[in-house]
């Protein structure tokens, strides 16, 4: 059992204290179960966007379409988030809502291939992003229950490290499999999810009530009765750099999911690679991620998640000129290596800095809502945006038009760390 956590109140900007010891056991299968979901997210946003091109020749309509299904996080997640705050504390915790919301989901996802028109295919892509949407932040927010403050930034540093996996098991699916059997490789990511998801609650989720921090209790912890309640608390604070830390997410979140969304068809019309080989353009990025996410989280820790993150904006800028200056396979993959550490950095901080910023813990999975919001927001418009951009240029420019954004999202990070340089840094 890990220490207790700082009693609610505590300074966010203080140091965790020596001595400190991760629950290495909660981590492991907390990363699993974010493994589980995004093993799903990875292979639909590398695939779907060109089933929609059998109905669309637009690239900011593919765009767009792969950008409103975010768009459900926005509604879907304060409620099941606060939600799930209420449940944390019981025996059976957030798990519910992960393991049936999972199930449901399997459904329309494998039934995407399937799809004989476009009414049919919007249905079961609308249903899979509505669905899994409402659950994906609580997933994300187990993580909380089961680390004290001090580490959750090393924990996410692991649990990214898991995520970077599941874009190595996608561009694998998409290599060996879907030019093969695209109904097989569509079957394949949700059976692993229902899998992986089930041994994570088998080892951690039936021990839940062993397993949970111990409750500290203040007498100035602020009750919330509605999630409205919460993310208006959070956006009326002057001296709060909330909204700031929001948009910055909501920037470079966009980015990211365009790039993702649009770089098979990118692969496919500006380097001549197959539908399978330019799914698994993303690979070697993957790889890279994976190996320094963990180093990355540790030195976070020193230089302050504020300043990580706008490093990995300039880094994520210079992989994107790299790609453009480079128009080939291995400029391609070079600039994906760069890119994912650039959004590594930001992975592993982003979310640690909303908790942070909570007035007590028992609200963290409302405020995971709030990284949901912001980057489910840039996920909606990120897509669209660049695929527009695409359509007056030309798939060539991608990665230059990409760049471009980032350089907003590396304005917005400056800002935050001059405004408040300290707030969000654990």
């Amino acid at each position: 059992m890990p220490d207790s956590p700082p009693a609610t109140g505590a300074d966010p900007t203080s140091t965790p204290a020596t001595g400190e010891r991760i629950n290495r056991s909660a981590v492991l299968w907390v990363a699993l179960a974010v493994f589980a979901q995004e093993s799903v997210w990875n292979f639909y946003d590398a695939q779907v966007p060109e089933q929609l091109r059998h109905y669309f020749s637009s690239a900011g309509v593919i765009g767009l379409i792969m950008g409103l299904d975010h768009s459900w996080g926005i509604f879907a997640q304060p409620s099941v988030g606060f939600y799930s705050d209420k449940l944390a504390r019981r025996r059976t915790g957030r798990w519910p809502i992960v393991l049936v919301g999972a199930v449901i989901a399997t459904v329309p996802f494998a039934l995407i291939p399937w799809a004989t028109n476009l009414p049919a295919l919007l249905v079961c892509v609308v249903g899979f992003a509505a669905i899994a949407n409402a659950f994906k932040g609580v997933t994300e927010t187990l993580v909380s229950d089961y680390v004290t403050p001090g580490n959750r930034s090393k924990a996410q540093g692991f649990i990214k490290a898991g995520v970077s996996l599941t874009i190595v098991v996608s561009s694998l699916i998409s290599l060996l499999v879907v030019d093969r059997s695209l109904r097989l490789a569509f079957a394949i990511p949700p059976l692993l999810m229902l899998i992986m998801l089930g041994l994570s609650w088998a080892f951690l989720g039936r021990r839940h009530s062993d397993m949970l921090l111990p409750d500290e209790q203040t007498g100035d912890e602020t009750e919330f009765t509605t999630p409205w309640a919460v993310l208006k608390d959070a956006m009326r604070s002057p001296s709060s750099p909330t909204l700031l830390l929001m948009i910055g997410i909501f920037c470079f979140a966009g980015m990211w999911s365009a790039l993702r969304s649009l770089m098979t068809p990118y692969g496919t019309q500006v380097l001549g690679l197959t539908r399978g080989e330019a799914g698994g353009l993303s690979l070697p990025g993957a790889v890279a991620f994976l190996l320094c996410v963990v180093p990355i989280a540790y030195l976070s820790n020193r230089l302050g998640q504020l300043r990580a993150m706008r490093y990995g904006v300039a880094l994520f800028i210079a992989g994107l000129l790299v790609g453009f200056a480079w128009p080939s396979v291995p400029g391609t993959v070079a600039s994906m290596i760069l890119s994912s550490l650039g959004y590594a950095s930001f992975a592993v901080n982003a979310l640690v800095a909303l908790w942070n910023l909570a007035p007590t813990q028992k609200v963290l999975g409302t405020y995971t809502a709030l990284y949901t919001i912001a980057s489910a927001s840039g996920m909606a418009l990120g897509p669209a945006i660049l695929g527009t951009m695409i359509d007056l240029t030309s798939w060539r420019y991608m990665l230059l038009n990409a760049a471009f954004f980032a350089c907003v999202t590396f304005a917005v990070f400056t800002r935050l760390a001059r405004r408040a340089p300290d707030r969000a840094t654990a």
